[in-house]
């Protein structure tokens, strides 16, 4: 186990302590801090919440209405699905490989919801499980592929993508389009919102204590075991952006119709997942993986298990990200999981700050990503712009966030810390 946890250590370099003496004596300020993780490749999520000021910037100075309360709220509610997709890429590309499927898996599980429910009758919350778990069960087949066959990811999933979408039409049938009900228990998944501002603000007071108390009982127990670990000084300021950042996002929110169900299932995901990778055996398994392949295999780690498991998280994160989608526009049609929401999902991921190499990588990243892509996509819309205009747009922050990874791998590297 030693040695596996030396291989999820050179693995998730994003997560690094900053150096500070475990005994807690005077250590660099955050300014430091931060100066020496830029010089070593080393900033994390900094990049992309720069990128998203300047994108949330340069639209509001082109239309009064983009920071409206009634614009974030929706654009709250439209990262969701996009979103809860993306957290399963993010598994995927930490092992260094890709999952195609990912947006025909999401049709697929729409589709079939909305068959089962709406023309056989099912009740919505077994039709619902019935479309999560095949979501699962397809990340498992095409995993085994992958893990046991020795079939590349790129191959499988890409035969995902064309198949599992062969099989949503295939369920839709001639019709082509399945409506929902619009009072249904998915149609409330994006259209509930808790109008009481005690809602808001309540989950910013509790996320951002539950943050605190995490980081400060990390510190302790990292001195307790004489490693390395953040300065409270920094935890304070990171607390207190956290803080300013959520009271906040809670007042936008409550300008408008309040805390969207949709947003609160999101974030509970985001931190669930989070602390799996993070804080478990299994996320220290997945991160290793992505390190080092040979390494993990000789420490005794199970190679085929463990990625037969990360695309069956893929998978079911995808059908949970299509149910939302299909939520959000009450139906599922023949459309559904196509389009760009493939590369918006990986877009995402990427753009968030997950490594495409393998390796590095938070959940976090998902809400990044897809903040900027939809960020992008709301001001394109709301100026009249063409659709073409995003795309170029997301193409070109694509590109900044890979080089920018690319470029902090090579620093690492000159430091010896990849």
């Amino acid at each position: 186990m030693s040695r596996l946890w030396e291989a999820a250590r050179r693995g998730n370099r994003a997560a690094r302590p900053d150096g500070r003496p475990a005994d807690g004596g005077g250590g660099p300020n955050p300014l430091q801090i931060l100066r020496r993780r830029f010089h070593a490749g080393e900033l994390g999520s900094v990049p992309v919440v720069l990128g998203l000021l300047v994108v949330w910037i340069i639209f509001e100075s082109l239309n009064k209405n983009f920071l409206s309360p009634r614009n974030l709220s929706n654009l709250s509610v439209d990262i969701v699905g996009i979103g809860m997709i993306s957290i399963g890429v993010v598994f995927v590309l930490l092992l260094g490989e890709i999952d195609l499927s990912v947006g025909s898996v999401s049709g697929l599980a729409a589709a079939a919801f909305a068959v089962l429910n709406v023309r056989h009758g099912v009740p919505e919350p077994l039709a619902l499980l019935v479309a999560v778990f095949a979501g699962t069960a397809i990340g498992a087949v095409q995993g085994f592929f992958f893990a046991k066959v020795g079939v590349p990811a790129f191959v499988v999933t890409l035969a995902g993508l064309l198949g599992w979408n062969g099989l949503m039409l295939y369920i839709l049938g001639y019709s082509g389009t399945v409506n929902l009900d619009d009072k249904g228990l998915v149609a409330m998944l994006t259209s509930f919102y808790f109008t009481h501002v005690a809602a808001a603000y309540g989950l910013a007071v509790i996320g951002t204590a539950g943050y605190f108390l995490a980081s400060y009982q990390d510190v302790r127990r990292r001195r307790a075991a004489g490693v390395p670990a953040r300065p409270l000084s920094e935890i304070a300021v990171r607390t207190g952006v956290l803080a300013v950042m959520s009271l906040a996002a809670a007042w936008v929110l409550n300008q408008y119709q309040g805390l969207p169900l949709a947003l609160l299932i999101f974030l509970v995901f985001l931190v669930g997942l989070d602390q799996v990778l993070r804080r478990t055996r299994y996320g220290r398994m997945i991160f290793a993986l992505g390190g080092s392949v040979e390494a993990s295999r000789r420490t005794g780690l199970n190679v085929g298990l463990v990625r037969i498991s990360v695309f069956m998280v893929s998978g079911t994160m995808a059908a949970i990200g299509g149910l939302f989608l299909a939520s959000r526009v009450t139906s599922a049609t023949q459309t559904s999981g196509t389009g760009i929401l493939l590369m918006d999902a990986i877009a995402a991921a990427v753009i968030g700050g997950t490594s495409m190499f393998g390796g590095r990588g938070r959940t976090w990243s998902a809400l990044l990503g897809v903040l900027v892509i939809q960020s992008i996509a709301s001001g394109v819309a709301l100026m009249g712009i063409q659709t073409a205009v995003q795309f170029m747009i997301t193409g070109g922050v694509l590109l900044l966030a890979v080089v920018i990874d690319s470029l902090s791998r090579r620093a690492q590297r000159a430091h010896g810390r990849v």
